[in-house]
């Protein structure tokens, strides 16, 4: 094993920085490297940053965003729609369908999806805070905006199961082509989801 050329407080930098998505061994050396060149313009700014988001930003307890405020921006913007509710996976969906701006509602984030094989049940998500919300009364629409995997078509399907009864219109997401794609290049259950969401012309 190779000795270590780095202070204990460089390793552990790294080893934190290593934890991130997307950052491995050799990436976080890079970062940690870059952070502690430029400890004024970036460490200390970063690490202040870091301690402020620690001690003001946490969970909305409505929808499941993240934010300084509990309820959070979106769930107390009236310029929304909140009879219409975009059911995520997760809070990074939520933003990207922010930064699409393709529909201008409130969110539920579920936390992530049913898999069996990892041991996420119903009660590892965020369902039940869901029903609660449609059966308080005002949402007229969910839409489902899970990814489009064997998991997340099973938590979509269970969502609609425990819906039933209930008075909400239940849509989801349209799969298929994507916009400028080739169907040379696309795989085959893309092809197929576009083909039954086929719409008239």
């Amino acid at each position: 094993m190779a000795k270590s050329v780095a202070g204990p407080e460089i390793e552990k930098l790294i080893q934190l920085l290593a934890k991130l998505p997307g950052l491995g061994p050799r990436s976080a050396r890079r970062a940690a490297l870059h952070l502690v060149k430029r400890r004024e313009q970036l460490l200390s700014p970063l690490t202040a940053a870091m301690a402020e988001a620690r001690d003001k930003i946490g969970v909305c307890s409505t929808c499941g965003n993240i934010d300084s405020r509990d309820p959070c921006t979106i769930c107390t913007d009236h310029s929304r729609d909140q009879s219409t509710v975009v059911v995520v996976e997760d809070v990074a969906d939520l933003w990207a369908l922010e930064r699409a701006k393709a529909l201008n509602a409130a969110y539920h984030v579920l936390g992530g999806v049913l898999s069996p094989l990892e041991g996420v049940g119903p009660e590892d998500l965020t369902i039940r805070q869901l029903i609660d919300r449609v059966e308080a009364g005002g949402v007229k629409e969910l839409v489902i905006a899970v990814n489009a995997t064997v998991e997340g078509q099973t938590t979509a399907h269970y969502i609609m199961d425990r819906l039933e009864g209930l008075d909400v219109k239940v849509t989801r997401l349209a799969h298929g082509v994507p916009v400028g794609g080739e169907l040379d290049y696309l795989d085959e259950g893309t092809l197929a989801a576009a083909m039954r969401s086929r719409t008239t012309l």
